[in-house]
C-alpha cells in the first residue's frame, strides 16, 4: 500500500486524473445527467485538440527549461498565412508546409535570440507575441479573408466520425501527434536529453548532450504544433480571425502545470499535458452547462494552477521522504 502511495505521489498527472473524475461527477449531477450526454461530449472532445496540441508543445519546451508566450500569436498567423496563400492560387498541400515553416521560423528565432543573448525566454517570447500578432492583423488587412473551402480538405480535420459521430477527425490527429510526442519523450535519446537539459543543464552539457540544439528543437516543435492547432480551429470556425488564440499561451502553460510539469524544468510528460488541457475544457464546458456565470472560468483555471503548483511540490517532497524511509 505504501509503495502504491509513493508511486502515486511521484506522478502528479495522476492527481489531475482524480480531479478530472471528481469534476465530471460533480458536473454530471449538477447538470442532471446532461454533461456526459453524447452531444455534450462531442462538443468537449471537438475543441480539445486545439488546446491540447498547444499544451503538448509548451509542455515539451517547459520540460526543457524554457517558455514560449508567443504560441497564441503563432496559432493565429499560421492559418492566416495558409488561407492567404490558397486565396492567391497556391495549392493547399504547398501552402500548408509554407505556413508551418513560417511557424518553425518563429520558434527558431525565439530559440536563437534566447540562447545567443542569454536572456530569459519569457522576455524573448513576450516580445514575439506582440510582433507576430501585429503581423497577423496587418496580413489580414483588418478583416478576416474568406476561407476557400473548395480548395482545402477541411473535412479531413472537422468531420465527425466514430460511434454516434462522437469524435471530430481532428481528435485522431491529436491522438497521433500526442502518441508520437510521448514516445519521443519516454523512449528516445532526444527525450532523455530534453529532460536532462531542463533538469540538469550543466551536468548534461558536461556529459556531451547538445543542449543548445535540444532547446532549439523544442522551440521549433512548440511553434509548429501551435500553428497546426490554429489551422484546425480555423477549419472548425470557418474563418481565419486574426484574434484567435488570444490567451491561448497562458491556458497552455496552465494545462502543463496542472498536468504536473515543473516550472523549473526537467519534470513532466505528455499525458499530464493532455489531462491538464482536458481539465480546462471540462471546467469551461461544465460551468456553462450548470448555468454558472462564465466569468468564473478564468478564476477557476487560475486557482487550479496555483493549487497544482503547490500540490505538485508537496507530493514530490513527500515521495522523496518516503523513499528515504523505505
Amino acid at each position: 500500500m505504501k509503495k502504491l502511495l509513493k508511486i502515486y505521489l511521484q506522478k502528479p498527472e495522476l492527481a489531475g486524473v482524480v480531479l478530472l473524475v471528481v469534476l465530471v461527477a460533480i458536473f454530471q449531477v449538477r447538470s442532471e445527467s446532461a454533461f456526459l450526454s453524447a452531444e455534450n461530449l462531442r462538443g468537449i472532445l471537438g475543441v480539445l485538440p486545439e488546446a491540447g496540441l498547444v499544451a503538448i508543445g509548451v509542455t515539451l519546451l517547459m520540460i526543457c527549461g524554457e517558455f514560449d508566450l508567443s504560441v497564441g500569436s503563432v496559432f493565429a498567423l499560421t492559418p492566416m498565412t495558409i488561407t492567404l496563400l490558397v486565396n492567391a492560387g497556391v495549392p493547399f498541400w504547398i501552402a500548408l508546409p509554407i505556413g508551418l515553416a513560417i511557424a518553425a521560423g518563429i520558434g527558431l528565432a525565439n530559440g536563437v535570440i534566447t540562447l545567443m543573448f542569454n536572456i530569459p525566454s519569457f522576455i524573448t517570447t513576450l516580445g514575439m507575441l506582440f510582433i507576430v500578432r501585429s503581423l497577423t492583423v496587418v496580413a489580414s488587412g483588418g478583416f478576416p479573408p474568406s476561407l476557400p473551402t473548395g480548395h482545402m480538405p477541411i473535412e479531413l480535420f472537422t468531420r465527425f466520425i466514430g460511434p454516434a459521430g462522437l469524435f471530430r477527425a481532428s481528435f485522431f490527429w491529436f491522438l497521433g501527434i500526442g502518441a508520437l510526442a510521448a514516445l519521443l519523450l519516454s523512449a528516445t535519446n532526444l527525450g532523455n536529453w530534453i529532460k536532462a537539459t531542463g533538469g540538469f543543464l550543466e551536468a548534461s552539457v558536461s556529459s556531451g548532450v547538445p543542449a543548445r540544439r535540444v532547446k532549439l528543437f523544442c522551440f521549433v516543435q512548440c511553434a509548429m504544433l501551435a500553428g497546426f492547432a490554429g489551422m484546425i480551429q480555423v477549419f472548425r470556425l470557418g474563418t481565419p480571425l486574426p484574434s484567435i488564440g488570444d490567451g491561448m499561451e497562458l491556458q497552455a502553460v496552465a494545462a502543463a502545470v496542472i498536468g504536473g510539469t515543473a516550472l523549473s524544468g526537467g519534470i513532466g510528460n505528455v499525458l499530464g499535458a493532455v489531462v491538464g488541457a482536458l481539465l480546462i475544457r471540462v471546467i469551461d464546458n461544465g460551468l456553462v452547462l450548470t448555468q454558472v456565470d462564465a466569468n468564473w472560468f478564468k478564476f477557476a483555471v487560475g486557482a487550479l494552477t496555483i493549487i497544482a503548483v503547490v500540490a505538485n511540490a508537496w507530493m514530490r517532497r513527500t515521495a522523496r521522504r518516503m523513499k528515504v524511509q523505505l
